[in-house]
């Protein structure tokens, strides 16, 4: 008799409401040699449904609190280093995207006092205007490791929920983060990560009208690109184009993506009271 041992085969799963299930479809691809859910238009709509359950409680959560979690994300990230490298990823990358999580994190409780503050008025009033968060964001995702990062956690620092499309010919990166979000201390539907081709599932999620912003960041098809920011319109969903060129995700980020998907609220109140 052998002793031969039979490896169990890893199927990648999709990650709702901080769960791994199959795509209802049943249906999988084979991509970095690996079988991985291929997601459908009804594995969108219960992302969608997942992210808006979520967003009371962790927009409501203080940025101190959101700032503490994404900063366990990180060092659940620096835990997991050698098997994101281990996926073929470059050192360097790795490394940068996990130093790039950690920058994130550090804006939490920074971003209000950058985007907001007290406005001149000519009366006996106070006009302070704060930052808030904008809803749920829609992300077509880029292949890097370093520019998944670079667009989810900017978008969920500031009190979002996401629902992110990943690569599909390197989709492994993002489901493995997905293994990390499940164990580390971000509330189930914060992110929503979908496998697949993102061609088939972002006018879905384009069109959603219970999506509030989108990010074409992984599109590099100009026509497709242009097809979802019209899909965007039907609800007036804030989008960020896709670069013209093939971005530098190791450039300084700026504050583009958390402003992006900020709505200020101002308030005026009398002075004196």
């Amino acid at each position: 008799m052998s002793d031969a041992r039979v490896a169990v085969r890893k199927t990648y799963k999709l990650f709702i409401g901080g769960k791994f299930p199959r795509s209802e479809s049943g249906r999988s691809y084979i991509a970095q040699d690996a079988n991985v859910a291929l997601a459908s238009r009804k594995d969108v709509r219960d992302a969608v449904v997942a992210a808006r359950a979520a967003v009371k409680g962790w927009s409501g959560a203080t940025a101190y609190n959101r700032g503490q979690i994404l900063y366990r994300v990180a060092e659940m990230l620096e835990g997991r280093r050698d098997q994101f490298i281990g996926l073929g990823l470059p050192t360097a990358e790795v490394d940068e995207a996990i130093d790039r999580w950690v920058w994130y994190a550090g804006w939490s409780d920074k971003i209000s006092q950058v985007y907001g503050g007290a406005n001149p008025v000519a009366g006996p009033y106070f006009n302070l205007s704060s930052p808030e968060p904008t809803g749920v964001v829609g992300l077509v995702t880029p292949p890097s490791f370093l520019g998944l990062v670079s667009v989810i956690a900017p978008a969920i620092v500031t009190g979002n929920t996401v629902v992110a499309l990943a690569a599909h010919d390197a989709p492994l990166a993002a489901v493995t983060l997905a293994e990390v979000l499940a164990t580390s201390d971000l509330p189930g539907g914060v992110v929503n990560i979908l496998t697949g081709d993102p061609a088939e599932t972002a006018p879905w999620l384009a069109a959603h009208m219970d999506v509030n912003a989108i990010d074409l960041a992984g599109v590099t098809d100009q026509t497709l690109a242009t097809s979802l920011e019209e899909a965007a319109a039907g609800n007036l969903k804030r989008v960020i184009r896709p670069s013209a060129s093939t971005p530098s995700w190791s450039d300084d980020p700026g504050l583009t993506r958390m402003t992006a998907f900020l709505e200020t609220k101002t308030v005026w109140h009398p002075k004196g009271i």
